[in-house]
C-alpha cells in the first residue's frame, strides 16, 4: 500500500495501525449490510419510497454507468416488473444521468408520478435535461401511435421543458386522439408558435386544430403522417 489519505484528503504514510483501521471499517460496513438484509427480509420488500428517499451521500448501490443500467432495465420498464427490478438492480441516483434514466423507466411503466418525483430531486436548471432523456426514450412510443401510453410521457416532458416543440406536438396529438380537445388545442397551438417550419409536422398540427374547431364534439379523425 503506497499510502492512505487522512481526513483532510492528504496522503499519509502507512503505519502499523492502518490494517486495523481498515478492518474496523470493513466490519462496520458488513454489519450494516447484515442489518439491512435482515430488515429487508422481515418486511418482504423495499418500497419505491425508500429508493426515492435514499440519502444521496450514501455509497451508490449500482456501480454501472447509467446507460448500461438502462440497457438492462429497458425490458422491465413496465407496470408489472418495474418495482421488482428497481429493488433488485437500483439505479445510481447520485448523478443526473442516473436519475434521468430511472425517471424514463418509470415513465415507460406508466408511473409518471414517481418519474416526476425523481426529476424534482434535481436542481432546477437540470430538470429539463432529465426531461430530454425521458423524451428520447418515450419518442418511439409516440411514433408507434400508442397514444394512451405516450400522452402521460409527453405531458411529463412538457411539464419540465415547456417549449420542447416535439414533445408539445406529441402531447397534443395524443390528447387529440384520446378526445381531450382542450388540452390538445393548448399543446398544438404552443407547438405552432415554437415550430414555424412549413412541413408535415405543422400541417398535421393545423389539421387537428381545424378538426377540433369545426367539430368540437366530434370524434378524432385520421391525422396526416407528419413524416411525409
Amino acid at each position: 500500500m503506497a499510502g492512505v489519505c487522512n481526513s483532510h484528503g492528504v496522503a499519509s504514510s502507512p503505519d502499523r495501525a492502518t490494517p486495523f483501521r481498515e478492518n474496523g471499517w470493513m466490519i462496520v460496513r458488513y454489519a450494516r449490510i447484515v442489518v439491512y438484509s435482515v430488515l429487508a427480509a422481515a418486511t418482504g420488500y423495499v418500497t419505491t419510497r425508500v429508493l426515492l428517499q435514499r440519502d444521496a451521500a450514501a455509497e451508490p448501490v449500482s456501480v454501472a454507468a447509467p446507460d448500461a443500467w438502462f440497457a438492462r432495465a429497458r425490458p422491465h420498464c413496465n407496470a408489472v416488473e418495474v418495482e421488482t427490478f428497481m429493488r433488485q438492480d437500483p439505479p445510481a441516483l447520485a448523478s443526473l444521468d442516473g436519475i434521468s434514466y430511472a425517471a424514463a423507466c418509470y415513465a415507460l411503466a406508466g408511473k409518471v408520478d414517481t418519474a416526476k418525483a425523481l426529476i424534482v430531486r434535481l436542481p432546477a436548471d437540470d430538470r429539463f435535461r432529465a426531461a430530454g432523456v425521458v423524451f428520447d426514450v418515450g419518442h418511439p412510443v409516440a411514433d408507434a401511435g400508442d397514444d394512451l401510453s405516450a400522452a402521460p410521457i409527453m405531458e411529463l416532458v412538457v411539464f419540465f421543458w415547456p417549449n420542447h416543440y416535439m414533445a408539445l406536438y406529441h402531447a397534443g396529438a395524443s390528447a387529440y386522439q384520446l378526445g381531450h380537445y382542450a388540452r390538445a388545442t393548448q399543446h398544438l397551438e404552443a407547438f405552432g408558435k415554437a415550430y414555424t417550419a412549413n412541413d408535415g409536422w405543422n400541417r398535421a398540427a393545423e389539421g387537428m386544430l381545424q378538426q377540433m374547431r369545426a367539430h368540437p364534439q366530434g370524434k378524432p379523425q385520421k391525422v396526416e403522417d407528419p413524416h411525409g
